[in-house]
C-alpha cells in the first residue's frame, strides 16, 4: 500500500525559497570607532535533487546535493563624517543532507513527517562589495564544515504519478559560517577595519517533487516442466 515505504528508492527535486526569521537573528552589527556596520539575512533560494531509501514502512533516508544562494543587505556607516551607504551581496553554498524521516499517516495518501540529520556544507569562495569609501569582505571560516538539519512536513502520494511535498526546514551550521569583515578608508590616510562572525542559520519553505517508482521485487525462478 501507500504506507509501505521499505524497499521503495525515490528521486525528486526541491526547491528551497530562504525566509528571513527574526527569532534565528538574521542581523549581524560591527562597531568600531565611529565605523558601523551590518550584514542583514533578507532572503535567498536552495535548489537541488534528493534520493529516498525506504528503510521500514515508516522510516526512511534521505540524502542529495543542493546549492543555496544566501542574500544579505549591507551598511556601512561613519558616525563623524556623516557617511552612510548600504548595497548587496550574495554568497553562495553547496550542501549534502543526510537525514532519517518518520512518516505519521494522516490518510489514505497523505502522510506528515518528521526528520533530523547532518548535512556536509560547502563554500566555494569568499564574497566582497566595493563600496565609495569602504570595502565589504564575507570571508568562509572554512571551505566546508558540519551542520545540523531539522525539517517538518507533509505529503500526498499520488497512484502513478509521483510525490507532491510541502515542508519547513531549519539548518543550523557548526560553528560560524564565515565573517564579516569591513574596511573604511579616510582619504586614503588611515584605515579602520571592524569583523564579526556570520552564524549561517536559515529557515526555508520546502516545495519538493519525487518522481514514482515502484518497490523492488525479487525475481522468482522459473522452474522447469519436466517432459511426460
Amino acid at each position: 500500500g501507500s504506507a509501505a515505504q521499505a524497499g521503495i528508492k525515490l528521486f525528486g527535486i526541491q526547491a528551497k525559497p530562504v525566509i528571513p526569521f527574526g527569532f534565528f537573528d538574521p542581523i549581524t552589527r560591527l562597531k568600531g570607532g565611529a565605523i558601523t556596520g551590518s550584514f542583514e539575512l533578507t532572503g535567498g533560494f536552495s535548489f537541488g535533487m534528493l534520493v529516498r531509501a525506504g528503510i521500514t514502512p515508516n522510516i526512511t533516508f534521505e540524502t542529495g546535493i543542493s546549492k543555496i544562494d544566501r542574500r544579505f543587505e549591507i551598511s556601512v556607516a561613519n558616525d563623524t563624517s556623516g557617511y552612510r551607504e548600504q548595497n548587496k551581496l550574495r554568497f553562495i553554498g553547496y550542501e549534502i543532507p543526510a537525514m532519517a524521516l518518520v512518516f505519521v499517516r494522516l490518510g489514505e495518501r497523505t502522510f506528515m513527517n518528521n526528520a533530523i540529520g547532518f548535512s556536509l556544507d560547502m563554500y566555494p569562495s569568499d564574497a566582497e562589495v566595493v563600496l565609495d569609501e569602504s570595502t565589504v569582505y564575507l570571508a568562509r571560516t572554512n571551505w566546508a564544515q558540519f551542520g545540523v538539519v531539522g525539517n517538518i512536513g507533509a505529503e500526498y502520494r499520488t497512484r502513478k504519478s509521483g510525490t507532491i511535498y510541502l515542508g519547513a526546514t531549519y539548518h543550523r551550521p557548526f560553528g560560524n559560517m564565515g565573517q564579516a569583515e569591513v574596511r573604511w578608508y579616510d582619504r586614503g590616510f588611515t584605515e579602520t577595519l571592524i569583523k564579526g562572525g556570520i552564524g549561517g542559520s536559515y529557515l526555508t519553505v520546502d516545495l519538493r517533487y519525487f518522481f514514482h517508482s515502484d518497490p523492488d521485487r525479487v525475481p522468482r525462478k522459473r522452474t522447469k516442466k519436466k517432459k511426460e
